[in-house]
């Protein structure tokens, strides 16, 4: 069974941080690019990093640029994103996905691309 567990959401005040995980299952990790998805209240799915296969190369929305980074240990099936000077426009559900290959950037920031998901952990903000 495939599975994607996003975890280590929470509250944290604004300037906070937290580390989210995302630990994945059920195929082959290592051949697939990871990517970060977030949903904010009445809002839609926003793409906010991906990280590749081969050459961990890494990708950031510019609302999030210089504050988040993406990470990826193949060896635990786990990619990360440590998100510092945290917002509150950054409240949201995060998820995690997963996509087959190689994809070009372009393939990667749209989300109906992605082959598996995870469900989501809610990161929340405080002014």
């Amino acid at each position: 069974e495939v599975q994607l567990q996003a975890s280590g959401g929470g509250l944290v005040q604004a300037g906070g941080s937290l580390r989210l995980s995302c630990a994945a299952s059920g195929f082959t990790f290592r051949d697939y690019a990871i990517g970060w998805f977030r949903q904010a209240p009445g809002k839609g799915r926003e793409a906010i990093s991906c990280i590749s296969i081969k050459d961990d190369r890494t990708y950031y929305a510019d609302s999030v640029k210089g504050r988040f980074t993406i990470s990826r240990d193949n060896a635990k099936n786990t990619v990360y994103l440590q998100m510092n000077s945290l917002k509150p426009e950054d409240t949201a559900i995060y998820y995690c996905a997963a996509i087959a290959g190689s994809p070009i950037l372009s393939t990667m920031w749209i989300g109906d691309n992605y082959d598996y998901w995870g469900q989501g952990t809610l990161v929340t903000v405080s002014s």
